[in-house]
C-alpha cells in the first residue's frame, strides 16, 4: 500500500497559480499510475487528471489548458500544476495511485488532500 501526503494549496487570488505535490512513499510515484481528484464544496471526489507510468497524461475537459499532471520519481513527487486559478476551482484536492484496467483508473490509495482556496 501507498501511503500518500499532498501539499501546497492555500489561499489564492484568481489568475494566479499552484503546484500542488504528494510525497509518495517508497517508489510509488514511478510505480503506479497516478491521479489527482477534486472534490468541490458538498460534491463528490471527481478525478480531474492522471499520468501513467510511462508519463502518458490525460486532463479531463473541464479543467484541460489549466490543469497539468508531472511527477518526479527520483523524488517520489507527483504534481498538479494549476494556472489561471478560478473561484470553481476552489476545492480539496487529493492525490491517488492506482493502475489502468483498460480504459479505467482504479484507485488503490490516496492521500489526506490540500485545500485549494480561489478568492475573486
Amino acid at each position: 500500500q501507498v501511503h500518500l501526503v499532498e501539499s501546497g494549496g492555500g489561499l489564492v487570488q484568481a489568475g494566479g497559480s499552484l503546484r500542488l505535490s504528494c510525497v509518495a512513499s517508497g517508489n510509488g510515484v514511478s510505480g503506479n499510475a497516478m491521479g489527482w481528484y477534486q472534490q468541490l464544496p458538498g460534491s463528490q471526489r471527481e478525478l480531474v487528471a492522471t499520468i501513467t507510468e510511462d508519463n502518458r497524461t490525460e486532463i479531463k475537459d473541464f479543467v484541460k489548458g489549466r490543469f497539468t499532471i508531472s511527477r518526479d520519481g527520483a523524488k517520489n513527487t507527483l504534481y498538479l500544476q494549476i494556472d489561471n486559478l478560478q473561484p470553481a476551482d476552489t476545492a480539496v484536492y487529493y492525490c491517488s495511485a492506482g493502475r489502468f484496467i483498460g480504459r479505467y483508473y482504479v484507485r488503490d490509495s490516496w492521500g489526506q488532500g490540500t485545500q485549494v482556496t480561489v478568492s475573486s
